[in-house]
């Protein structure tokens, strides 16, 4: 399923490098979280990433190391940065950290960067950054869906697939 997964994601990718102006937008949302401080307290305001999580952010580096990703985005909470670390580690990236709040000011950091980039954001903002970038039709994201990767292919009526990782 992953090799699946990856083989289309990349070929999605080198369908995409040649057009002009903007390369393609991949979109996760951050791996799983922890849920609890670990002593039965409510959910930590910021919390880390679970096991899982972190299986699933080595899962996505290994997915998209060959995917010419020369950006990545992530939000203040170290969940998005924790999604991002491998594939920034393995790609030598510094991730931008950007203000999920502003949608607007991330579509123009995403445009700007004119090449393949990776925004992990979060259930609310990925749906938004999507619409924002001319996807058509409603995307919800799960409270306990942690695996969709969307792949954005700019033009004039930009595409999306959907992947599962």
């Amino acid at each position: 399923m992953m090799r699946t997964a990856a083989a289309a994601c990349l070929l999605i990718l080198a369908c995409v490098s040649s057009a002009a102006g903007q390369g393609a937008v991949i979109l996760v949302r951050h791996a799983e979280r922890a849920d609890s401080t670990g002593s039965g307290q409510m959910m930590a305001t910021d919390p880390d990433l679970s096991e899982e999580g972190k299986r699933r952010a080595l899962r996505l580096a290994q997915l998209l190391k060959d995917a010419q990703v020369t950006a990545i985005f992530t939000t203040q909470y170290k969940r998005t940065q924790q999604t991002a670390a491998p594939l920034a580690t393995a790609l030598r990236l510094e991730p931008a950290v950007i203000d999920s709040s502003d949608p607007g000011a991330v579509i123009e950091k995403i445009r700007a960067a004119k090449e393949n980039v990776l925004v992990v954001g979060h259930s609310n903002s990925v749906p938004e950054l999507l619409k924002r970038l001319g996807v058509k039709g409603e995307v919800a994201i799960g409270d306990e869906e942690y695996d969709n990767l969307f792949v954005v292919t700019p033009g004039a009526a930009p595409s999306m697939i959907r992947l599962r990782y």
